[in-house]
């Protein structure tokens, strides 16, 4: 859980620093800039006269004085409402802001904060009236530039427009940060050289805390500028495994550090003044990291989400993630949706789809007649137009969840204030009610209704936050009928969240949110508008020249809350939900199999036992092998029973092979041109071959002759398929073409007229093609590493991926046809999303794969040197080597059942492979 995991590194420092005092206690945008060791004085020179020893802090907004015992309150005093800042009992109308000379500062205010008084998180208690403190400092010498800045910082409180405050607080700050450098005795060794050094802020939520940042050849350091929480913070570079960069308050100045892999709470969050020095900083760590991959895109985890590798909940922490949602951004916290509907029944059904909510449908939409009157609103609405005055995600709903373990944050965003107690979380079917039908509610969930710590149900630190209408005190969130417990809320949210139904509608959702539907047309079809001022580039500050609208605007924006980045903008592809689950390797299957003699037995084998054969691909072993051809071998086709093998091959001839009496019984040759690659059609009777010189043949096993010869392309045909009667051809001539009149059994004497049905034109030489399963689809891949889909329904290119930097050796579409693995000359071994056109996995090897066979999740291929590899896709690695041919293997065969193997390969050899397990 993001936010509590930050929590906890912040209690941390604040045993290091062992203070009360926290930086929620400035107001936003507020800025603590020194402390001093002082005592405040009280009833100076009565006989009740107490020194209260503490720490005076100067803040940008207001002065701080925490006194060292905890019954005392910390006491905060707003520069805004200081009538008198000076030496304490000087008189007279200027007298007061002229420079002390002893070691006391007199402030006169008419309004004072106490807070934490016995150390008990609790509303701020304010005191009214024109009231004296004194603080008397232990270093008299300081008190002149104490005072100094205080008159200084007082003015700029004091300025009508909130622009011109602004301005003039931040040209005290850029001074002080100039006047100082980050302090190299700092450095770990000795030895570190010195990168680069800019001014920065670290930023938590609600608060930022400026200082310098600076960076050697082997750690990061952040100095703040006030010595808070801890003198310096430090970050190993070689630890460091993932860096964003992110967007803060709407501008490109921020950049996330993260020590870990998967966590979403960041190691430190930087928010630059330039964005240059951010750029130049992300370049250098980027630069060093060995275990840096280049910043991670939505699609490379789509794959791994699509076939179960990731959970739900994992999938929507990465998109989250990547679209600059941070759980040190209240404004941009990660956002997960509401997915159950029931919360008044005494048992949790996920097997009924009334359950859940409708994940097509943004929580405004929910509800049909409140949609009707937002609509209408909509409609008279001059532009710029918005269907809702409220966001789903802001800092205010975050803290609305959170309260019971963030009260200092609740406090700090409502100026010392909790919420009144009946609009507090109260209750989860409430809440849920209050976002279906209230007018202006419109809020989704937070990681943390999905994760394991129920602290933010649980009122564990007995917080006083109010008495409701009906008498009974804001405790405990209120839960279902249908969960025990707290924990049992947490397991059954868990578990709705990666149910079936919420797995195959997810993907809606996410348009939403972080696709195609978050804007334009889409989003207005969608009833998924929102103001202008929350999405991205709806607004450029730099063009406002007013300071203090520009302030304003700021400010806004930041507490209303914004849309995440958008990730996507094609329609996200639907998750995969298996019909059937994975059959573990039991005795009882390994006896049937046992009993069941010779490769018939796999036959009827299910889909599940197809996922087990697949499952234990490694497990190949080499049954024989025949050396049949003088060159490569190009092409393998089987017959039915398994008991004919034809290949062909760059030796120019095309040859039969029985596998029971391995012996070889026909050798055919067309021309003296190689042949590139075979197929045999249904009932055995013709085999297909593709040349070099242009033509397709086709021989009739029966007959034991060539029975015709396509001629139809001008340079050498490369790869044939064959689907329904029509034929596929692809050439180096640029061209793929499609040709009916090819039946399955071409028998007689009488040549076929063969008419082309469609051409597919691309730019260069088609290396290899492929068919979907339904044969609705193909892929190409060309000389130059595009790799293209095409709709044969209508003979037009539905993407075009260039994905390899060299040309493309083979390309196949899963069983389910939603992706396609392309294997290239530059060793990448790349999967692409068929819906969308993205290229969603990229492997690399040291050499390249020549062809394979895959069944979405694992490939085997045959690389250059002669190993069969076995990719794990959702894992990124290659999970086995095995040892096959002396040159390159140029093909692999795969029978229906997934028992039997042949490849062929450039050392002339045909090898018989058998799945042993």
């Amino acid at each position: 859980m993001a936010f509590l995991r930050k929590k906890q590194r912040e209690q941390q420092l604040q045993l290091y620093s062992k203070e009360r005092f926290s930086l929620l206690l400035l107001n936003l945008e507020e800025y603590y800039f020194e402390q001093h060791t002082a005592h405040h004085i009280q009833h100076k020179g009565s006989q009740n006269e107490r020194r209260i020893r503490g720490s005076l802090k100067i803040c940008s907004k207001s002065v701080i004085f925490e006194p060292d015992a905890i019954s005392q309150p910390i006491i905060k005093i707003p520069l805004r409402d200081c009538i008198k800042i000076g030496k304490h009992g000087e008189n007279g109308a200027n007298r007061h802001f002229a420079k002390a000379k002893s070691g006391e500062i007199s402030l006169i205010f008419s309004q004072v904060y106490f807070i934490k008084e016995h150390n008990i998180v609790a509303p701020y208690k304010i005191e009214r009236g024109t009231m004296e403190y004194a603080f008397e400092l232990d270093v008299s010498g300081k008190v002149e530039d104490v005072v100094e800045t205080l008159l200084q910082l007082h003015r700029a409180s004091c300025l009508d427009k909130l622009g011109d405050q602004t301005a003039m607080i931040t040209a005290i700050l850029q001074s002080r940060l100039a006047r100082t450098s980050f302090d190299k005795n700092r450095f770990q060794s000795v030895s570190e050289r010195l990168h680069m050094e800019c001014k920065a802020e670290m930023v938590t939520p609600l608060v930022t805390n400026p200082g310098h940042v600076c960076i050697t050849d082997t750690n990061l350091y952040f100095q703040p500028l006030n010595g808070y929480p801890k003198p310096v913070v430090q970050i190993t570079l070689h630890d460091v495994r993932r860096i964003y960069k992110r967007r803060h308050g709407l501008m490109p100045l921020g950049l996330e550090v993260f020590c870990t892999e998967d966590d979403l709470c960041s190691d430190i969050y930087l928010k630059f003044y330039d964005p240059q020095d951010r750029d130049d900083l992300y370049f250098y760590i980027a630069t060093y990291l060995e275990h840096h991959v280049a910043e991670r895109t939505a699609e490379s985890y789509t794959l791994q989400w699509q076939r179960g590798h990731l959970s739900n909940y994992q999938y929507l922490l990465h998109l989250n993630n990547l679209a600059d949602r941070s759980c040190n951004d209240l404004s941009q916290y990660p956002v997960f949706p509401w997915v159950i509907s029931d919360y008044c029944s005494s048992e949790l059904d996920l097997s009924n789809p009334g359950t859940f909510r409708d994940l097509s449908k943004p929580v405004g939409a929910l509800n049909t007649e409140r949609l009707e009157r937002l609509l209408t609103r909509y409609q008279e609405m001059l532009e710029p137009k918005f269907m809702y005055g409220s966001h789903y995600s802001s800092p205010g709903y975050v803290l609305f969840y959170l309260v019971r373990i963030a009260p200092e944050y609740m406090l700090c965003l409502q100026n010392g204030r909790f919420d009144n107690a009946d609009r507090m979380f109260n209750s989860i079917a409430e809440t849920w009610k209050n976002c279906l039908d209230g007018a202006t509610d419109f809020k989704e969930l937070i990681p943390e209704f999905y994760g394991d710590d129920v602290s933010f149900l649980v009122n564990t630190l007995k917080l006083d936050l109010g008495k409701r209408q009906g008498g009974q005190m804001v405790d405990d969130v209120e839960l279902p009928p249908w969960a025990r417990s707290p924990e049992d809320f947490l397991q059954k949210s868990k578990d709705a969240l990666e149910s079936s139904y919420v797995s195959e509608h997810l993907h809606e959702w996410i348009d939403l949110i972080f696709g195609y539907k978050q804007k334009g047309r889409e989003a207005v079809r969608a009833h998924n508008v929102f103001h202008p001022l929350t999405y991205e580039g709806g607004v450029d500050l730099n063009s406002i020249e007013d300071p203090d609208e520009k302030v304003a605007m700021l400010i806004q924006i930041l507490e209303f809350g914004q849309t995440p980045k958008q990730l996507f903008v094609t329609p996200h592809p639907q998750r995969i939900t298996p019909k059937f689950k994975s059959l573990s390797q039991t005795s009882c299957y390994n006896a049937s199999v046992a009993d069941s003699p010779g490769e018939e037995s796999f036959e009827d084998l299910t889909e599940e036992s197809k996922t087990l054969a697949w499952s234990n691909i490694a497990k190949l072993q080499l049954q024989e092998q025949c050396k049949i051809h003088k060159e490569a071998v190009t092409g393998i086709a089987v017959s039915c029973n398994g008991s004919s093998v034809f290949t062909t091959s760059q030796d120019s001839t095309l040859k039969m092979f029985s596998k029971e009496s391995k012996m070889l019984q026909r050798s055919i040759s067309f021309s003296n041109m190689a042949l590139s690659s075979c197929l045999l059609l249904p009932g055995d009777a013709t085999v297909i071959s593709s040349s070099w010189d242009n033509n397709v043949y086709f021989y009739s096993i029966a007959f034991g002759r060539r029975q015709d010869t396509l001629m139809g392309h001008d340079d050498a045909v490369s790869k044939i398929c064959w689907h329904d009667n029509r034929l596929y051809s692809a050439s180096w001539d640029s061209t793929v073409k499609v040709w009916s009149g090819v039946p399955a059994e071409m028998t007689g004497t009488k040549r076929h007229q063969f008419d082309m049905l469609a051409e597919l034109e691309h730019d260069v030489s088609v290396d290899t093609i492929s068919l979907n399963a339904a044969s609705t689809l193909l892929v190409s891949g060309t000389k130059e590493g595009a790799v293209n889909i095409w709709d044969l329904t209508t003979a037009t290119a539905l993407h075009q991926i260039q994905c390899h930097s060299g040309p493309v050796c083979d390309a196949a579409f899963s069983p389910d046809s939603r992706h396609v693995l392309s294997t290239g000359e530059d060793g990448h071994v790349n999967v692409i999303d068929v819906q969308t056109g993205m290229l969603i996995s990229s492997m690399t090897s040291d050499e390249p794969q020549r062809c394979f066979i895959w069944d979405g999740n694992t490939v085997l291929s045959g690389s250059q040197s002669g190993e069969l590899l076995v990719w794990d896709l959702l894992g990124g690695k290659i999970s086995e080597r095995i040892q096959g041919h002396k040159g390159a293997v140029t093909c692999i065969w795969m029978n229906e059942q997934c028992s039997s193997i042949i490849t062929g390969g450039e050392d002339r050899q045909i090898m018989f492979w058998k799945l042993q397990y």
